[in-house]
Parts: structure tokens; C-alpha cells; sequence
């Protein structure tokens, strides 16, 4: 269940119009990262007085972008059972899955510093997950034993951005398609097969 920064759960209407503000404020801040709250309001069809209500200002609200984001991209993440799934299998259903969140709210995750207790919550635990599924990859023989696992999440976190900012150039390419792209180069490389 949302919350606002008052910290109380919201009815299911109240929390659906913050969840229309939050995604709103994704589309406006990407395309005007100045814009102001009253701009938030109006293109997200509320009054000013509802946004304020709700965010008791600007970083309120891109706080509470970041936590939903976050969460959002954990689920993601759990979706593809980094624990139970063939780790091949687990390592592709989490990246087709991450490009398909994040390309969503590319405005919100690429924020330099996170402030939200709950967005700093799920990403500790996305990188936990993470680790996880790098040592479960490397235990199946798909990464060198010799792999350098922090080396290899850091790779494979920019090949993620690179696929996002694909989808950022051509809307229509499909995140299945893009994750084959990450985990291929990140098992192959980009030299010749069987060398």
C-alpha cells in the first residue's frame, strides 16, 4: 500500500491518484526537469491543492518516485526468481524485466542521490539479489571461476543502461530482445564465438 509523506496508507482512489501523480511527474520531469508542481498537477489532470496535499514539496515528490521506481524494479527482479529459476533462465527473465521497468522511469532511477528510506531499502536489496544471482550464474559455469563478480554486476548493470537507452531511441524494441543482446555479451563478449 502507498503512502505520502505523511506516512499514513492511502484509500485505494487516494492511492491510485498518487500513483497517476508519480507516473505523471516521470513523464513531465523527463521532458522538463524544472518543472514545477503546478505543472505536475495540471498535466496529471488534479489540482495543485491535491499535489500538495500529497507532497509536501518538490523532493517530497521525487522522493516518493524514487521509492515507487525502486520497488517496482525489485518486484521486477522477483518476477524472474533470482533464487529458484535455472540461473540462465533467471538471468534473462530479470534483465528483460529491469529494461522493461526502468525504461519507464529512466527520469527517477538515474537520480544521483537517493533520500527515501524505502527507495534506499529496495535498492540495497536489488544489489543483494543481484549478487545473488551474479554467484549463481558463475556456480552454473556460465561465468569464468575466476570472474571477478563485482566486476561482472557493474558490466552488466551498464549493459542494462545501454539497452534502456535503446528503448529511449526506438520505443518499440522489445526488452526479450534486448535482454538476449546484455546476456549474450556479457557470457560471450563481442569476439568471435568459439574463441
Amino acid at each position: 500500500m502507498t503512502e505520502t509523506t505523511t506516512g499514513r496508507p492511502l484509500r485505494a482512489d487516494a492511492e491510485r491518484t498518487v500513483r497517476t501523480i508519480l507516473e505523471v511527474a516521470e513523464r513531465v520531469l523527463s521532458e522538463d526537469p524544472t518543472a514545477s508542481l503546478g505543472q505536475i498537477a495540471a498535466a496529471a489532470g488534479v489540482a495543485r491543492t491535491t499535489v500538495h496535499r500529497r507532497f509536501a514539496s518538490r523532493e517530497a515528490l521525487i522522493d516518493a518516485m524514487g521509492a515507487h521506481a525502486f520497488q517496482q524494479v525489485e518486484a521486477a527482479i522477483d518476477l524472474g526468481r533470482p533464487e529458484t529459476a535455472p540461473p540462465l533462465v533467471a538471468l534473462h527473465q530479470i534483465t528483460a524485466n529491469v529494461i522493461q521497468i526502468k525504461s519507464g522511469w529512466r527520469y527517477t532511477v538515474g537520480q544521483p542521490q537517493l533520500r527515501d528510506p524505502v527507495a534506499i531499502a529496495a535498492h540495497k536489496r536489488i544489489f543483494t539479489k543481484g549478487d545473488l544471482l551474479m554467484r549463481r550464474v558463475q556456480e552454473a559455469g556460465l561465468l569464468r571461476p575466476d570472474a571477478d563478480l563485482g566486476w561482472a554486476r557493474r558490466v552488466y548493470h551498464a549493459l542494462i543502461e545501454q539497452a534502456i537507452l535503446e528503448r529511449a531511441e526506438n520505443p518499440t524494441a522489445d526488452p526479450d530482445t534486448l535482454a538476449a543482446a546484455v546476456v549474450d555479451v556479457l557470457l560471450h563478449g563481442l569476439g568471435p564465438k568459439g574463441t
